[in-house]
């Protein structure tokens, strides 16, 4: 099922130039790093399930990188922008090959069942 999103063509065009760039450099840091490394943890400071994310992964010997946006009280505005692209609501966002995977629970239910290894299947 795709998620439905506003068309495009339904924006007025004096505004279609400034939603296609919100925040287009954050977006396209986030497209590079999950297209140069096969897992990707973006998060913010002070967010425990981003930190669960990140010591779970390092605890199971898993490379990955990891990009930080801001904490609770900044950068909210990129963040917004990764969640509007992607469509993800929270925060961490954990991609790997390329895929986004959900959150940190999410992350720990594949870890669990043996779906995420050390070698890309």
């Amino acid at each position: 099922m795709s998620r439905t999103i506003l068309s495009h063509d339904n924006l007025h065009p004096t505004i279609k130039d400034k939603v296609a760039g919100f925040h287009h450099a954050t977006i396209a840091e986030l497209r590079d790093a999950v297209a140069q490394h096969r897992i990707v943890v973006v998060g913010m400071r002070y967010n425990d399930a981003v930190w669960k994310a990140r010591k779970v992964l390092t605890k199971a010997g898993l490379d990955f990188h990891y990009l930080e946006y801001g904490s609770y009280t900044s950068q909210w505005r990129r963040r917004l922008a990764l969640k509007m692209w992607s469509g993800w609501p929270t925060f961490p966002m954990v991609f790997v090959d390329q895929a986004l995977i959900g959150g940190a629970s999410d992350l720990i239910a594949l870890l669990n069942a043996g779906q995420i290894t050390l070698q890309k299947k």
